[in-house]
């Protein structure tokens, strides 16, 4: 799909949204967020309004403007002017293996099928202003997968023992939420398997409430509220509590400026960061039955806070500053996926200057997902039949 097809597409609303139209909508979003919150991740709300005279209403340009190349602690990365980051690299890399497979994953799937392209297949990185391996741009956390199951042969199950907890695994974790839409509980189980290879503790679980949350928002009359509800169903230990603390402060507010110390302050005891974001406490990011990544929480604190609107949601991760670039590419495929519209000169300049075709991915999961549903569905049917065979309960529905 381009953008000018993109223009003609059906009713995208919450309540009337399409399959193509809630794929659509959390992709693109995702990416948009990304490249809105890329240029001042890193930084304080405090910071990023001083530096830009105000809060971040838009695309923005690299916070060290011409010196981007050489100036710490972000060179060599030509974060902003639209570009997107690893977050929307390693989605799209993920929906070319649901691309190939064309059917559900698990961690054997990203060692057969992610890795080999991180390593081999040279692409056009925005933050580079090159072709080169995404290999050669991804994080640390992520170029993990590549040390733990291409050079260590470790089990993909387990490989995710041993690396940094934060968000690497959750931040791609979009596509498995809609190749399951409306179906939260599938979500959250296949993409803790596929998470497995990357993270373990609350990085993983994180990964898995994610794309529930974005399967639940699939949902027709899905709601802010009832991805919440979805989500607290579903995680275990300090990412529950910490996605509970956050939301019940979150359904205080209604404007984002208002909502951004309250939501910090709601998160931090169960942030292992602490409170400066390039300066790690002694305990950041090791497993924790305790704690929770930063980024989901505060994600879905402000899908409550915006009300499921997609601007001022993604404007709120962005200006909330630490790994925003992260919180607003969730915030963005959530509320993308309840069907509220993605500014469309956002989406345009985050395409063109990414060199990025936005649309197609999407179309490309789209079928991938039609397809998967069909095999789950022969697949139910062919237990049905076996389970009735055994003298099972035949289903009334």
């Amino acid at each position: 799909m381009t953008p000018e097809t993109e223009e003609a597409a059906p009713d995208t609303s919450p309540t009337g949204a399409p399959l193509a139209g809630r794929i659509t909508g959390a992709l693109v979003g995702a990416a948009v967020g990304d490249a809105l919150g890329g240029p001042v991740e890193g930084y304080s709300p405090e910071q990023i309004a001083e530096r830009h005279g105000g809060r971040v209403r838009g695309v923005v340009g690299p916070w060290h403007g011409d010196r981007w190349r050489t100036a710490r602690p972000i060179a060599p990365y030509h974060k902003g002017d639209g570009h997107v980051t690893d977050d929307t690299l390693m989605t799209h890399a993920l929906i070319r293996v649901y691309a190939t497979v064309r059917d559900h994953l698990d961690a054997h799937a990203l060692a057969e099928h992610l890795v080999p392209d991180l390593m081999t297949t040279p692409r056009w990185i925005p933050e580079l202003e090159a072709e080169a391996l995404p290999l050669h741009r991804i994080f640390l956390a992520e170029k993990w997968l590549v040390a733990r199951l291409h050079y260590g042969h470790v089990d993909p199950r387990e490989a995710g023992v041993g690396n940094i907890v934060n968000c690497g695994a959750a931040m791609y974790m979009a596509p498995v939420g809609l190749v399951n839409a409306a179906h939260p509980r599938g979500a959250y189980a296949e993409a803790l398997d596929l998470a497995g290879a990357h993270q373990s503790s609350y990085g993983r679980e994180a990964a898995g409430v994610f794309a529930a949350a974005v399967a639940a928002a699939c949902a027709p009359g899905a709601t802010p509220e009832s991805v919440v509800a979805a989500c607290l169903s579903l995680a275990k230990d300090g990412t529950r509590e910490a996605i509970e603390t956050v939301c019940q402060v979150a359904a205080g507010y209604s404007d984002f400026e208002s909502a951004l110390a309250p939501l910090r302050a709601a998160v931090a005891p169960y942030d292992t960061v602490g409170p400066d974001y390039r300066s790690p406490s002694l305990g950041a990011r090791r497993p924790s039955r305790l704690h929770a990544i930063e980024e989901l929480p505060v994600a879905l604190g402000l899908l409550l806070v915006s009300g499921g609107d997609f601007r001022h949601a993604v404007l709120g991760a962005v200006n909330y500053g630490r790994d925003c670039d992260s919180i607003a590419t969730m915030a963005g495929a959530i509320t993308g996926a309840l069907g509220s519209p993605v500014p469309e000169e956002w989406a345009r300049t985050v395409a063109e200057a990414s060199r990025l075709d936005l649309w197609e991915p999407a179309a490309t999961l789209t079928e991938v997902a039609r397809e998967v549903f069909e095999r789950d569905v022969c697949r139910r049917r062919a237990h049905e039949r076996a389970f009735a065979g055994m003298g099972g309960p035949r289903c009334s529905v």
